[in-house]
């Protein structure tokens, strides 16, 4: 079973913390996983994949333009029925990461795939929409967004 996590990512941060992500899914045993940059997507392993973390840094309190292009042209990607997550960083705690994880999830739905974010229902950490790393406030935190994944690697073998 194939997880991708895909993400846009200027300073290296975004990226930094996928890769924090993919070790929390790979505590899941039978989940091969491929962090991937948006301007490098394996197309055949993403199409495979029965989940997909989508990763943005915040710019203006919303996603990036080439997250939001990418999306926007990835009519030739069946997205649809493959379980979604979310995280974003952000320079600072007003900087909009929780806008930017909704805009992602707005278009999520209309290419028909299924939202998980961990929630409440499991406990600390509570999880609503996605995980956000804050520089300076949460950004060397290694256990939450290792929950996060371990999480989403459960549930995306529950469900496929």
């Amino acid at each position: 079973m194939k997880v991708s996590i895909l993400y846009d990512s200027k300073s290296g941060h975004t990226r930094e913390v996928g890769e924090i992500i993919k070790k929390g899914i790979e505590r899941v045993d039978g989940i091969e996983i491929k962090c991937m940059n948006i301007e490098e997507i394996d197309k055949e392993f993403l199409d495979e994949s029965k989940g997909v973390v989508f990763g943005t840094p915040t710019y203006l309190a919303n996603t990036t333009a080439n997250m939001k292009k990418w999306l926007d042209d990835s009519h030739d990607i069946n997205l649809e029925g493959k379980l979604a997550s979310f995280y974003a960083t952000a320079d600072y705690i007003w900087g909009g990461a929780d806008t930017a994880i909704l805009t992602l999830i707005n278009q999520i739905i209309v290419k028909g795939m299924l939202i998980y974010s961990g929630g409440a229902a499991l406990g600390k950490p509570f999880i609503h929409l996605g995980y956000i790393s804050v520089n300076g406030v949460n950004d060397k935190d290694i256990d939450t967004p290792m929950i996060f994944g371990e999480r989403i690697g459960k549930k995306v073998k529950e469900l496929f």
